[in-house]
């Protein structure tokens, strides 16, 4: 987990992503629409990209990407972070982190 821990440190939201992935793609576009800027962690473009990967997997990443961390937390996967904005709860969540403001 050294890696993964050392990569959202500091950051309000981090997404380890894979560049030829379409659900990663619109999780990304769905909270930048927001006016987030999240940290982009392409792993297929990473040397480190399989050694994260495993990380991820061990935090319970299944599949390993789209794994969004919103103020250094695991929130999930495209499931948890579209059921969130579903109920709601996304841009709260990225207001207190301050990835957004309004």
């Amino acid at each position: 987990m050294a890696i993964v821990t050392r990569l959202v440190k500091d950051r309000a939201v981090v997404i380890f992503s894979k560049s030829s992935c379409c659900i990663c793609h619109s999780i990304k576009t769905l909270i930048c629409s927001f006016g987030a800027n999240p940290t982009v962690y392409e792993l297929d473009e990473r040397p480190d990209g399989q050694q994260i990967e495993k990380e991820l997997i061990a935090l319970g990443c299944k599949p390993s990407v789209p794994a969004v961390f919103i103020g250094q937390e695991l929130v999930g996967g495209s499931n948890e972070i579209m059921s969130l904005h579903l109920k709601g709860m996304l841009v709260p969540m990225l207001i207190k982190e301050r990835a957004i403001w309004l």
